[in-house]
């Protein structure tokens, strides 16, 4: 097992590469601390010139950073981010899962992706997934929702229609949410929508 730590103070950007798969949780504290049991090297770096701390995994390994830290994270196969009060923008090869993260920025995912989050950092969105795509964002009173999954095409809005979010999925698309949705033209039709799980 190797790892490697570094003080990066309460809220510092990070960006993790990852040639496998990589699980990255924020914790109480200002270091970033990584480890991998692979041989394929580890490191974790100050790039100076910005203040931005960068680690770099060859295979799969795990990812403490602190709370409040903003992420930009690529992982060549399976990623997993959760409890983040900054932003994530995160790339997975394969499977996508964000939970208890506060405002998701770019993401994309090869295989599913799995998104319970906060707030989004942008106006207008696109989020892709190779196969089923499960949306959650607690704040989204707001927005025009585009759709398109295996069943097909669809159009919806969510209270006065501010943000503009569209989802492409191979598989089926869930939009969880807890808000009143509205069916639009061409279609008038509705996918898959949840109610968020009741919490308390």
């Amino acid at each position: 097992m190797t790892q490697r730590s570094i003080l990066a103070g309460t809220n510092p950007t990070v960006i993790i590469k990852t040639g496998a798969s990589v699980t990255v949780k924020g914790i109480a504290g200002e270091r970033v601390s990584a480890q991998t049991g692979g041989r394929w090297g580890l490191k974790v770096v100050r790039k100076r010139k910005k203040e931005i701390i960068e680690v770099q995994i060859g295979g799969s390994g795990e990812v403490t950073v602190p709370l409040a830290s903003s992420l930009k994270v690529y992982a060549g196969k399976d990623l997993r981010v959760r409890d983040i009060r900054g932003r994530v923008d995160a790339y997975a090869g394969f499977k996508l899962s964000l939970q208890d993260v506060y405002c998701l920025g770019n993401a994309s995912a090869g295989w599913t992706m799995d998104v319970d989050c906060q707030t989004l950092a942008g106006e207008q969105v696109t989020y892709t997934a190779g196969s089923d795509l499960r949306f959650y964002v607690q704040d989204l009173t707001s927005a025009r929702l585009r759709v398109k999954d295996l069943g097909g095409y669809w159009e919806a809005r969510i209270g006065q229609g501010e943000k503009s979010v569209y989802l492409k999925s191979g598989g089926d698309v869930t939009l969880v949410t807890g808000q009143k949705v509205e069916s639009l033209p061409p279609h008038y039709i509705l996918g898959n929508i949840e109610k968020p799980p009741v919490t308390g």
